[in-house]
């Protein structure tokens, strides 16, 4: 009798340790597969330091092949290009198909830049989402420094990851400090959040008051409840709302450089399907992180439906942080092991959240818990200590993706943290 044959689309941070924690789990009582674009996983955390030359592509990769033939996972790095929840059937990107018992969906978001006009790298915005984007970024920005113009970062309408927009702006206000041309540059932030430190969490602790503080000390002006009407060569098109959503003001910010975060929607391979996902195309789960219509088909990370509890002016979605998405992880691999053994699974994830934000000088840390208000803790903190700590975490993991490890890392962060700063 062949063994139940798991299949992973995705291998980035959520699909990689996923890999990890379920071969760990169920050993060798089932066979894995991942799906995924390529063969090594990179650490999209430090895009943004790739971004201004911080780090180089090699620095925050991984080949994931050796560790994968060392745990025996088998990878097929063609990617998907769709797939059957029916027939539980995988179609790869060179024609073959790939038959599954189980499925475990973590292909991360597809970055909509076609929805604005004008937006994105191949047009007249850069992006730290990807590597690619990051090293394309970087590129763009060395030639800029050349004839330093204004400077545009934030986050479009939609959005649902604002953190590293706060961190790219304040990383290229210190660049461009240390480049001695910080003086030419007037920059703006504009974000679709209600108020700066918003971040999809209506705040945490007092993000809000620390990053004004800190715009305010670095000369970033801001245009929040923002929408971008459309981008054109060296201007941004942008219609700010008051909080009822009624027209607010119209803006024409020129720049010569500018990075905006994108909206998200589910990849093509895995949108479309009836009773999987919803209207953007993301997966639609239950409380086991399992898909209530399609229960051999599981979901974690990015790609994962989440509706906002609160109503906001201009449309923000719930950002999926590295602890809710580890969280997700253990509690699929511990689901797995129930049910391989014929039981019903009762592991939940933990949704709360970490974020440390790094400036290049220094960096704002908050704690979330549980992720979206009411919350038990709701801390926040700022200081040099969070650019160390940043480094530290960028070499843990990537250390972890190598050595494939799948013990948790932000549950320790966390305790650390609570420990470190008595936070109750």
């Amino acid at each position: 009798m062949s063994r139940p044959h798991i299949v992973i689309l995705g291998a980035g941070l959520g699909g990689t340790i996923a890999a990890y924690e379920i071969s760990d789990a169920v050993g060798k009582q089932a066979d894995i597969s991942v799906v995924n674009k390529g063969h090594t996983f990179h650490f999209v955390p430090s895009n943004p330091w790739v971004a201004v030359k911080w780090r180089s592509r090699e620095a925050i990769e991984v080949d994931l092949r050796p560790v994968f033939e060392r745990k025996k996972i088998r990878l097929y790095e063609m990617g998907a290009r769709a797939f059957d929840p029916k027939t539980s059937q995988v179609t790869l990107m060179n024609g073959d198909v790939l038959s599954y018992d189980y499925l475990v969906i973590a292909t991360g978001p597809e970055l909509a830049f076609d929805e604005i006009e004008g937006f994105g790298p191949e047009h007249f915005t850069q992006s730290v989402c990807h590597v690619d984007h990051a090293l394309k970024a970087s590129d763009a920005f060395e030639a800029f420094a050349l004839d330093p113009k204004p400077i545009v970062v934030g986050a479009v309408q939609g959005a649902s990851c604002f953190g590293p927009a706060y961190e790219f702006a304040m990383i290229l206000d210190t660049e461009l400090r240390k480049r001695k041309v910080r003086d030419r540059v007037p920059m703006t932030f504009v974000t679709s959040e209600p108020y700066i430190g918003h971040l999809g969490l209506d705040g945490v602790g007092d993000t809000k008051g620390m990053l004004e503080s800190e715009m305010r000390n670095r000369h970033i002006k801001w245009i929040t409840n923002a929408k971008i009407a459309k981008v054109t060569e060296g201007m941004m098109h942008v219609d700010e709302v008051n909080d009822d959503g009624s027209p607010k003001a119209h803006h024409e910010v020129p720049f010569g450089y500018s990075m905006l975060l994108p909206a998200f929607r589910g990849v093509e391979a895995v949108r479309g399907h009836e009773g999987l996902n919803n209207p953007r195309g993301f997966i639609l789960i239950d409380k086991h992180q399992r898909n209530p219509t399609y229960p051999n088909i599981f979901a974690l990370g990015v790609c994962v439906a989440i509706a906002p509890d609160y109503k906001t002016a201009v449309p923000v979605g719930v950002p999926k942080t590295g602890f809710m998405i580890e969280s997700m992880v253990t509690a699929i691999a511990h689901n797995f092991k129930e049910i391989l053994a014929g039981k019903v699974p009762t592991h939940e994830a933990t949704w709360n959240a970490i974020c440390l934000a790094d400036f290049g000088d220094g960096g704002v840390a908050f704690f979330a818990q549980p992720q979206i208000p009411p919350r038990n803790i709701n801390w926040s903190a700022s200081g040099k200590w969070v650019h160390l700590a940043k480094v530290g975490f960028e070499k843990y993991f990537i250390g972890k993706v190598k050595s494939g490890k799948s013990e948790p890392f932000y549950e320790k962060l966390a305790l650390d943290l609570i420990g470190a700063h008595k936070i109750k």
